[in-house]
């Protein structure tokens, strides 16, 4: 399909794979997950959005200072809403037991 300004084309494949990228984030949704950021910090709380720059909103959140193991250790900072912004992301693991709540066809 061409865009009314002639400006590209989105083939067949590119929405085949957005449509299933978006449903494998749908589906993390209100998930836990622990984020790992550039200064040392993890944040764990549960995912509500994201965007194209990366930027994640947690809810519930919660900060470790230092990097943990479990989601149980350390002593952790309340939070609440809090938005990480993409660029401070290192790495994101979603805890096991929140995925086996969800249909296991990811």
């Amino acid at each position: 399909m061409e865009t009314e300004n002639g400006t590209g084309m989105q083939t067949e494949v590119e929405e085949s794979a957005y449509s299933l990228a978006r449903c494998k984030l749908e589906n993390l949704l209100n998930k836990s997950m622990r984020i790992r950021m550039t200064d040392g910090r993890t944040l764990v709380g549960l995912f509500l959005c994201t965007d194209r720059d990366c930027n994640v909103i947690l809810g519930s959140a919660q900060e470790f200072l230092k990097s943990t193991d479990s989601f149980s250790q350390g002593e952790p900072r309340v939070l609440g809403l809090a938005m990480i912004p993409g660029h401070h992301v290192v790495s994101i693991e979603v805890e096991s037991e929140s995925l086996q709540t969800t249909t296991h066809g990811l």
